[in-house]
């Protein structure tokens, strides 16, 4: 198991994106997420965080995400794990497990 925190981040906002009419909203998303990995890999291994995309308050990266999820070029929720795209729109759950699983997660035995 690698000692190295893996940052996992949901980009989303209130409402639902247009292509996501019965998809979970973004918080869903994200409480959900947080709740599967934990129960698969074990607590204190990934740090979560959520960004709205219409809060003012993004460091570089965030902002840099947030325009390409305004500008239409990534659908949200935008999930990103170490910088690396993980699962857009209707994120699944088996592509986010094996983007963590490269950055080093181990599932619990």
């Amino acid at each position: 198991m690698s000692n190295q925190k893996i940052n996992l981040t949901v980009y989303g906002a209130e409402e639902r994106c247009a292509s996501c009419v019965n998809a979970p909203g973004s918080k869903e998303t994200f409480e959900w997420l947080e709740a599967a990995i934990t129960r698969k890999y074990g607590q204190g291994h990934v740090d979560f965080a959520y960004v709205d995309i219409h809060s003012e308050h993004h460091d570089k990266t965030d902002h840099e995400y947030v325009q390409q999820i305004l500008n239409d070029e990534l659908f949200y929720p935008l999930i990103i794990v170490n910088g690396e795209v993980a699962g857009e729109g209707i994120p699944r759950l088996k592509s986010v497990y094996g983007v963590l699983e490269q950055h080093g997660l181990q599932e619990l035995s």
